[in-house]
């Protein structure tokens, strides 16, 4: 019986020739990613070796990334001084993937490993992070963890009591209609799906669209397949995954590419036509409460979120500045831009896309997580209701429980702040 692209996965990485589902395994960690939570893992870490007489220390300090990005700068002096204390744990244990806050080298997790070469193929990789299901666009298992059990794999190098999980394929053909994004695709599959319908699966991606979709798309995609309680979502490497991680994140070293057995067993099969797809929308105040735009058009926005791990990509600022240039965000309408990373801001103020935005009345902000943690920048007020491209809106999510949030994609936002309502994109010129 032939394996799924994560059975083999987790196959190779465990040195076996097959693993079957429902296996209990002890695979190793090719990288492990923490942010500001590092301070809670240190904790748990330090606790491990209490009584053994052993100073701490990491298994392997060259497979550890910890990138500051949920409040940067720091809001309070509580999160600075945790900081602080992950500074100095990174510099005692020699950890060299840190990403500090920095004009140079900073940004959000999910699009620091990717950008910096981090990610490859076949990998095994956790982060104490539920949107870690990034990772797999890049082709590798990459699923979110607690503190308790990234302190275990500081320490050991392994994953302990990873169930081999089931797969459901999703297999995408045609072509997006004008207006319409992988974002689109993947609030459509998760209104499909529901928020419980891939509990402790993996969505594997194949299709016509996915092969000739960008690498920024097909992060999209795996980011928020988290919001259909997937462990991971994963694309087999091919063309794509190579051409992203050498032209792009300069990765020099032999990739391992391959894909899933031609008679791989699946839970579940799910086709979708991505020419019959219109703009979608998340309704709040659950992810998975996804509507066509035109049922919801009209509705009235305070404020434009453009950013996050989820829509913060070069392309993205690309479209927002398209649809805004030479024209004005509405004047009931504030919008923020959270580009993903330092050196995304740095090629968009090159371009000019920045210059776009702020023109037409947008804040740009610095690369981080900001309204989407919901306690740092852009919080709401009572009442208001915010449009965002980021990738959750549970009550509160944007700092204040009454208030509400609606998810979309950049060219369904930039298209609203035009008109301070809920657009359809394809009526932009």
């Amino acid at each position: 019986m032939g394996m799924t692209y994560v059975q083999k996965l987790l196959a190779r990485a465990c040195g076996k020739s097959a693993v079957a589902l429902g296996d209990v395994l002890e695979p190793p960690v090719h990288l492990a990613m923490s942010h500001e939570n590092g301070a809670l893992v240190i904790n748990q870490f330090n606790e491990i070796f209490q009584g053994t007489g052993r100073e701490p220390k990491v298994w392997d300090p060259s497979r550890i990334a910890i990138i500051f990005d949920h409040r940067v700068p720091a809001e309070s002096s509580k999160t600075a001084t945790n900081q602080k204390k992950i500074r100095e744990f990174i510099a005692k244990q020699g950890i060299t993937k840190f990403h500090d806050i920095r004009g140079d080298v900073g940004g959000i997790c999910h699009q620091i490993l990717p950008e910096n070469g981090y990610v490859r193929p076949g990998q095994v990789l956790v982060g104490t992070d539920s949107h870690t299901t990034t990772h797999g666009a890049l082709g590798a298992f990459a699923f979110g963890i607690g503190a308790t059990e990234m302190a275990s794999v500081w320490a050991l190098g392994n994953i302990l009591n990873v169930e081999v999980p089931g797969t459901i394929k999703v297999v995408v053909n045609g072509r997006f209609a004008r207006g319409v994004y992988p974002k689109d695709l993947i609030l459509y599959l998760i209104g499909k799906l529901t928020a419980e319908g891939a509990n402790y699966r993996v969505i594997e991606f194949h299709g016509e669209t996915i092969r000739s979709m960008p690498t920024s798309g097909r992060l999209v995609l795996c980011n928020m397949t988290v919001e259909a309680g997937a462990t991971g979502g994963v694309i087999p490497p091919d063309a794509e995954t190579e051409r992203y991680l050498r032209e792009e994140a300069g990765v020099k070293e032999p990739l391992d590419l391959f894909g899933p057995d031609a008679d791989a067993v699946y839970d579940q099969v799910v086709e979708v036509d991505a020419a019959t797809l219109a703009p979608q929308i998340a309704c709040p105040h659950t992810v998975d409460n996804v509507k066509p735009i035109g049922e919801v058009a009209g509705k009235k926005i305070q404020q434009i979120v453009v950013g996050s791990c989820t829509n913060g990509r070069l392309d993205d600022l690309e479209v927002a500045a398209a649809i805004l240039k030479g024209k004005r965000v509405a004047d009931s309408t504030r919008m923020l831009i959270f580009p993903a990373s330092w050196r995304i801001y740095a090629e968009a103020l090159r371009l000019g896309y920045l210059a776009d935005l702020i023109a037409a009345g947008a804040v740009v902000c610095n690369p981080g997580c900001g309204p989407c943690l919901g306690i740092h920048q852009g919080a709401l007020a009572d009442g208001e209701t915010a449009l965002a491209t980021t990738n959750r809106n549970f009550k509160g999510r944007m700092g204040n429980p009454n208030a509400e949030v609606y998810l979309c994609s950049t060219a369904v936002a930039a298209t609203s702040a035009l008109t301070g309502v809920i657009s359809d994109p394809r009526g932009v010129n």
